[in-house]
């Protein structure tokens, strides 16, 4: 069944800054909020899918959400990260979270790390494979990113392109299932796929580097020694910036790390997050 197909069941819809904002919510306890990335495709029910349960399931109250023009969330009239930054405020501020723990994944992570900055309720903070976030490192490093981008910047969706970016995301071509490379499809095409080719001439993200080394939050950082786009130097370079981090790189493992390592990074997570795991 597509994204759309099972939203209905999976999620729900809330105004926020006057954008149906779509998002799902699973388990109880401290509150986990989760931030997917800006490749094609990218949103709640694709990006986090093998995770939402099993996080929940460990002691944690799951929230994730579709950024605008991404996913199910409408689109803005702002394609700007500011605006995405600003967005991601407003929504938890409407869920009126007093302390929550937060993942960001790829341009998710850069997310994660301005709210890390700029808001005190949050408590711990995951970031996972992020060449957007960590430092330019290597001329190769450099030159693997600006490929990678340049690669996601021409795409154009069909079916075969979408199943030929995802073998790129994930190590493991196993987990490129025509379920998976459907929902993604679906997810990158139409108006999402407007809204993509609006991002490429909207404001980019301003540098946060001489910022990170003010993240107090307890950080792990979770890298693929395989990522297609992101560099596995880049992730030692942004370890050794934020003060007190962790670092984890898994071998045979692409950008979705949350994918291609899924019961690894929920248990990793999960323990750094303290939750309550009954296994």
């Amino acid at each position: 069944m597509t994204a759309t197909g099972y939203a209905a069941d999976l999620g729900s819809y809330l105004d926020v800054d006057g954008l149906r904002t779509f998002y799902v919510e699973r388990g109880s306890g401290v509150p986990l909020v989760l931030v997917h990335g800006a490749a094609p495709g990218a949103c709640t029910l694709v990006s986090w899918q093998p995770n939402l349960d099993p996080l929940a399931a460990a002691g944690f109250r799951v929230i994730a959400f579709d950024q605008p023009g991404f996913g199910l969330t409408d689109l803005p009239a702002d394609y700007s990260m500011e605006y995405r930054v600003q967005h991601a405020k407003a929504f938890l501020d409407a869920f009126g979270l007093e302390r929550y723990h937060l993942i960001g994944n790829s341009v998710g992570a850069y997310v994660a790390a301005r709210l890390a900055l700029e808001d005190p309720r949050v408590d711990r903070l995951v970031l996972i494979s992020s060449s957007v976030l960590a430092p330019r490192g290597s001329a190769e490093a450099d030159a693997l990113a600006r490929e990678h981008s340049a690669e996601l910047r021409a795409f154009e969706p069909s079916l075969e392109s979408v199943r030929a970016m995802t073998m790129k995301t994930l190590y493991s071509p196993d987990l490129v299932t025509e379920d998976l490379v459907r929902s993604r499809f679906e997810m990158s095409s139409g108006q999402r796929y407007e809204a993509q080719v609006a991002r490429r001439s909207a404001t980019p993200q301003r540098s946060i580097l001489d910022d990170l080394p003010s993240i107090t939050q307890k950080t792990l950082i979770l890298w693929g020694n395989n990522d297609k786009g992101a560099a596995v130097e880049r992730s030692l370079l942004l370890f050794k910036l934020i003060p007190g981090a962790e670092l984890h790189v898994f071998d045979r493992c692409g950008h979705w790390v949350q994918w291609d390592q899924s019961e690894r990074f929920n248990r990793l997570v999960a323990d750094f997050l303290g939750g309550n795991r009954s296994d």
